[in-house]
């Protein structure tokens, strides 16, 4: 007789094979996908979808699940025992989501993503408001399948994403790191701004490819288990035994090229820093979206934006990208650290940045709590953007249509960004204090010994600790914003002379 918790893995691993080529496909769908071939994908990913949820739904993994939780062996394991607790909390929420919802959840989204490609590209936010709509309504529906009593449906989406989270905690985290960042905007207009007007100059796309892929290669990224191409939106998604990143190239912006790429870079190392025994269970699985996030921004911030980094990167730039040789290391450290309030949330800086994501995170209570209609969504994203951000939105191509995650049914996501800078701070505190010094290290192109650290405190728990159980057990504090400013003001003290 097959063991209960061996039935459990065997299904388990199963149904993570379909979810890996649904995976494949979305990636496809971003990076190599005809458009003419859009309805039948949509259709594909919705067959795949509804699959994996007969098969999350299955009779026998209640009773799979009800045999380990009663079984001494299974609990005395650890991994085990982690396992079947998160195996649980799945099983709980996908029970309560009808297969039908789940199936046209997943071909709105494919049909939805591809309509904002094209809206966005067209400003033409009328021609995906349909797509939204219908969005919103079966997001609204999911929320009143999984929430409780306590929830509200945006907490209901939200807890998907970080454990947890819910609106009144981040509203409580949120309003004085807002008034802490517009405080330290302001102060630095008092300083002398960096110029970055020599990043700016056009360089060929094939050269910066060549630069982003050296840099990611000493960052560690295995591309014998993934690969870089481009989309419209980076991103990063994990196929079975192989993580793929995306990253863009626009001849003047070479520094959003970098950072995008050191961005999805941080979160494939995270991917790629499982171990291969936990495939198909939730100790092979990120533990939340925030911590995840964190790994990227660490990448993008701590290491990318640092002095340290670009006295080791300078010499690679300036012979990738043949040029910048009248610049040194400290005048690029200052370059990519100007403070300047923009537009784009993915080009904004570290200063900034939480603010475009505020502005998200109260527009999207709105609409899943049916305060606000799409048809103001416009003009209410433009107000946010002069109130917290001081700058006027032209258009809605660089407002409302910016990102992505509406569209493929992410509410409840945006405020991980922030979570995610957050933790970054803690976990790069932490790290400098175990590693003697992060500079040091970096400014040689050691990289390694920060990836192994970061693998051995974070990645290989996969999710057996919650999120909050995370941070403590790595930076031994709960998680805070003071870290983050305190990164912020040392940082920007030296950039602007103040």
């Amino acid at each position: 007789m097959v063991h209960a918790y061996d039935a459990l893995l065997a299904h388990q691993r199963a149904t993570s094979l379909l979810g890996s080529t649904a995976a494949l496909l979305a990636w496809d769908q971003e990076t190599q996908m005809p458009r003419g071939a859009g309805d039948v994908r949509a259709q594909q990913l919705s067959q795949l979808a509804e699959l994996q949820h007969e098969r999350a739904t299955d009779p026998r993994v209640a009773e799979w699940l009800s045999q380990c939780a009663a079984d001494a062996r299974v609990q005395q394991d650890a991994d085990r025992a982690a396992n079947v607790r998160e195996w649980q909390r799945d099983h709980d929420r996908a029970t309560r989501l009808p297969s039908a919802l789940v199936a046209e959840l997943a071909e709105v989204e494919s049909k939805a993503q591809q309509a904002w490609a094209e809206a966005r590209s067209r400003d033409a936010f009328a021609k995906f408001r349909p797509w939204l709509d219908r969005m919103v309504a079966l997001q609204q529906q999911k929320a009143d399948c999984l929430k409780r009593p306590d929830q509200s449906r945006w907490d209901a989406l939200a807890d998907l994403y970080e454990p947890g989270m819910n609106a009144a905690d981040l509203r409580a985290l949120f309003a004085p790191l807002r008034t802490a960042l517009v405080a330290l905007r302001d102060r630095l207009r008092g300083g002398t701004p960096p110029t970055d007007a020599f990043a700016r100059q056009p360089i060929a796309e094939a050269q910066q490819e060549s630069f982003v892929r050296a840099v990611l290669a000493a960052m560690g990224f295995d591309d014998k288990r993934g690969r870089l191409d481009r989309s419209a939106h980076p991103f990063c998604t994990k196929v079975g035994a192989d993580v793929r990143l995306t990253t863009r190239f626009r001849p003047e912006a070479v520094l959003d090229a970098l950072g995008s790429t050191m961005h999805e870079g941080g979160h494939g190392l995270y991917e790629q820093g499982f171990d291969d025994a936990h495939f198909g269970t939730p100790l092979g699985e990120a533990v939340s979206l925030g911590v995840h996030e964190s790994q990227s921004r660490l990448w993008e911030n701590h290491v990318g934006r640092s002095l340290a980094f670009w006295q080791w990167c300078l010499p690679i730039a300036q012979k990738q990208l043949g040029g910048w040789r009248d610049v040194d290391a400290m005048a690029v450290f200052r370059a990519v650290n100007v403070v300047r309030p923009s537009l784009i949330r993915v080009e904004a800086d570290e200063a900034t940045y939480d603010l475009h994501v505020m502005v998200r995170f109260e527009i999207e209570q709105q609409l899943i709590d049916g305060q606000l209609g799409t048809s103001n969504l416009p003009g209410e994203w433009n107000r946010l953007y002069r109130e917290y951000l001081g700058i006027a939105v032209p258009d809605d191509k660089h407002g409302c249509l910016q990102d992505v995650h509406w569209s493929c049914g992410l509410f409840g996501y945006f405020p991980t960004y922030t979570l995610g800078n957050l933790y970054a701070a803690q976990f790069a505190a932490a790290a400098d204090k175990a590693l003697g010094g992060l500079p040091a290290l970096l400014e040689r192109g050691q990289f390694t010994t920060l990836r192994e650290w970061l693998r051995r405190q974070i990645h290989r728990h996969g999710r057996r600790h919650s999120p909050a159980e995370l941070c403590r057990l790595v930076t031994g504090a709960p998680l805070s914003s003071a870290p983050f400013l305190q990164h912020l003001e040392k940082k920007l003290a030296v950039v602007y002379g103040i």
